[in-house]
């Protein structure tokens, strides 16, 4: 080999050392990755099953597989869940991801006013705290109402890290009820969780708070840009502009009408949305999502060294 030749090789080899370097520098020593999914009734109530009405029937199998294969395919440390039944399911969903190889040993369950559909929230790191409300009533129409899932809200810590605060929610669905004016409903809903967010950052204006759930609402609509507040205030909540592989960003099929929406949200208070990891947040793009649920699960990625 003459000299020019191994001058070329020993910069070549430079170069490469250099960039694994560099690489190994910027990569993130930690990070959580979330996600929030709506499982579409992951309960017991009346369903057809062959030609048979059945009064309590659980989720079908195969709508279970299929969800259990799109989380898997996630990995979330944490995983906030819409939709889900009595505790026994949430057990049941906590058995089945831990045989498929994702334990999750924390878990924390909101009870509400839907006698049915509830919030949850499963966890691979300690709570080390909990401030759920099951009970906020408000009035609307001269009648007494209650916030039909409550509002889950706990906070996390990552080993060696900080403190995230998770606060789920889940607005009343689209579909009319007897009585009820479906969109006021959901705006008085909204207003309360408002408080409960501007409750926590007026006490704790550095809190790492993160929204999540299924809002039932696009986001120009009156109850999610309450939610989000006004830009540059203390209290803004940025929501994350989550897309596909293919650049879509719906998260919801109305199957009926033919609809695709955006219904499904993560917003980050100002001092967690440095953290971010957009490259590694957006929407599943499974195929196969429809078998498990009208909803696609969306996802983001925190970095945590800095926490």
């Amino acid at each position: 080999m003459g000299t020019g030749t191994a001058a070329q090789a020993f910069v070549r080899a430079f170069l490469v050392c250099a960039a694994w370097a560099l690489a190994l520098e910027s990569a993130p020593a930690q990070s959580l990755v979330f996600a929030s999914y709506n499982l579409k009734n992951y309960l017991r109530m009346e369903r057809v099953v062959g030609d048979q009405v059945v009064p309590s029937a659980p989720k079908p199998e195969p709508e279970i597989e299929a969800a259990i294969g799109i989380i898997r395919k996630i990995r979330p440390d944490v995983l906030g869940v819409i939709e889900i039944g009595d505790e026994e399911m949430l057990a049941d969903l906590q058995r089945r991801l831990g045989e498929a190889g994702l334990a999750y040993p924390y878990r924390e369950w909101v009870h509400g006013a839907d006698p049915d559909r509830h919030i949850a929230l499963l966890s691979q790191h300690p709570i080390v705290f909990r401030n759920s409300r099951d009970n906020i009533p408000f009035e609307m129409e001269d009648s007494q109402h209650r916030v039909g899932r409550g509002i889950l809200d706990v906070s996390i810590q990552p080993k060696n890290s900080g403190v995230i605060r998770f606060v789920g929610a889940h607005l009343k669905s689209r579909r009319p009820s007897p009585g009820v004016e479906e969109r006021t409903f959901r705006a008085k809903e909204a207003w309360q969780i408002r408080r409960h967010v501007e409750s926590i950052l007026s006490s704790s204006p550095h809190e790492k708070l993160l929204i999540f759930g299924d809002l039932n609402d696009n986001k120009n609509e009156y109850p999610i840009k309450l939610l989000i507040g006004s830009p540059g205030s203390p209290d803004f909540m940025r929501p994350l502009p989550l897309e596909d592989r293919n650049g879509e960003c719906w998260t919801h099929y109305w199957q009926e009408a033919d609809i695709y929406s955006r219904l499904d949200y993560i917003l980050a208070s100002p001092t967690l949305w440095p953290h971010i990891d957009m490259a590694r947040s957006g929407i599943s793009g499974e195929s196969g999502w429809d078998k498990a649920s009208d909803h696609r699960a969306i996802f983001t990625t925190i970095r945590l060294p800095e926490l």
